[in-house]
């Protein structure tokens, strides 16, 4: 019999297998990778022996085959090591392969994703601009029909795997771009790293948090980009992009889950180890109301999570009230959690052996990346105004 967190004993024993994994071979590795802001590819590449890497995927294009509730499994108990890892992961998975098998084609499906899946390949998805974030269709890159193909002209900025290394693309990406004017004027492409016109802009660096995951500016000028390379049909890739953000700002929460998750654990530890005036701090107030009110609050968060996870259909769009409400309320949650621990912790929270204050510093990230907090604000009052009653 499963629960809310583990539905199915398949899900139960994917999250036994991630931790597992998570402990020995994740957690050992997060400081240095942050310290030296650096994307550990090796153990990226592991993760699609694991079948993680084309978790939503169905398996003839060589993935697991699995759904919502996996992909938010994966990515809380990742996070409770390394945020900036798995925000490399959530952009090669959910951004571009879960992305790719929803909207793309069996051509495209197959050209790509069994090499996705398998980690042999590194992929991120470009949407974000210098001048354009949350105003997706104020962005300024186009892309001209001409001749068999398309040429792409503009930039990205903000890539998570926009560059593997310092001077090293990533390999594919799934690029918006404008073909007209509008809603109505928003197409999607596959751009491969080796594409004429396709290069590696400046690498962002001096980031406060999520330092294990590399980011980037993409460029493109006069880029060539085969028909074949669009991705649905010319015009529609609002539909795509709105289906694919709802899994996105899941996924982020539940990295969320997994940072605050990591702080509590921490700050219960060091609350019954350390001792003041003769017994242990968690016996006075103030730090009893630091762990307790995390813990509340984080439960509050992981039901939410799970609860939206349970009901999303990955191939379509339709509850964005909720999977905007889970990454309103968990990066937030997540965010005061990491602080508070910091305070248990006083003197030792500040430093980086105790883990907490990367933590701290990675959780800020989810306030802003994948749509602003204000931006979920906007949208779910917008869309709670059509509602009369609540179910």
């Amino acid at each position: 019999m499963g629960d809310l967190f583990n539905p199915t004993d398949e899900h139960r024993a994917l999250r036994e297998m991630v931790r597992a994994f998570t402990e020995k071979e994740v957690d050992p590795q997060a400081e240095k990778h942050d310290r030296e802001e650096a994307f550990n590819l090796p153990l990226f590449r592991k993760l699609g022996g694991l079948g993680l890497l084309g978790i939503t995927v169905d398996e003839r294009f060589g993935g697991s085959g699995m759904d919502a509730v996996a992909a938010v499994i994966a990515h809380e108990e990742l996070s409770a090591a390394d945020p900036g890892f798995t925000l490399a992961y959530l952009a090669h998975a959910m951004l571009f392969v879960n992305n790719l098998a929803v909207n793309g084609n069996d051509e495209q499906r197959e050209r790509f994703l069994p090499r996705a899946c398998a980690g042999e390949i590194v992929c991120g998805m470009g949407m974000s601009e210098p001048n354009a974030g949350t105003d997706v269709l104020g962005m300024g890159t186009r892309a001209r029909k001409d001749g068999d193909g398309y040429v792409l002209d503009g930039a990205k900025m903000w890539i998570t795997n926009g560059a593997v290394s310092e001077t090293e693309l990533g390999d594919a990406f799934l690029v918006y771009a404008k073909t007209g004017e509008g809603s109505r004027g928003l197409s999607l492409f596959l751009v491969e790293k080796g594409t004429p016109g396709f290069r590696l802009g400046q690498k962002i660096h001096g980031k406060l948090g999520m330092r294990a995951s590399t980011t980037a500016e993409l460029v493109f000028e006069g880029c060539r980009v085969p028909a074949a390379n669009l991705v649905g049909t010319e015009g529609t890739a609002v539909i795509s992009m709105m289906r694919n953000l709802e899994l996105e700002r899941l996924t982020l929460a539940a990295m969320s889950l997994g940072m605050a998750r990591r702080a509590i654990e921490v700050m219960n530890r060091y609350g019954s180890e350390r001792k003041a005036f003769g017994q242990p701090i968690r016996e006075f107030g103030q730090v009893a109301r630091h762990i307790a009110e995390s813990w509340a609050e984080f439960q509050a968060g992981r039901a939410y999570v799970y609860r939206v996870a349970g009901e999303l259909d990955l191939g379509t769009a339709g509850n964005r009230v909720d999977s905007d409400g889970v990454k309103l309320y968990c990066s937030t949650m997540a965010k005061h959690v990491c602080d508070r621990a910091i305070q248990v912790l006083g003197g030792y929270g500040y430093v980086a052996e105790y883990q907490v204050e990367r933590l701290w510093r990675d959780a800020k990230l989810i306030e802003i990346g994948g749509g602003t907090n204000e931006a979920h604000q906007k949208n779910m009052a917008r869309d709670l105004g059509r509602v009369d009653r609540i179910r």
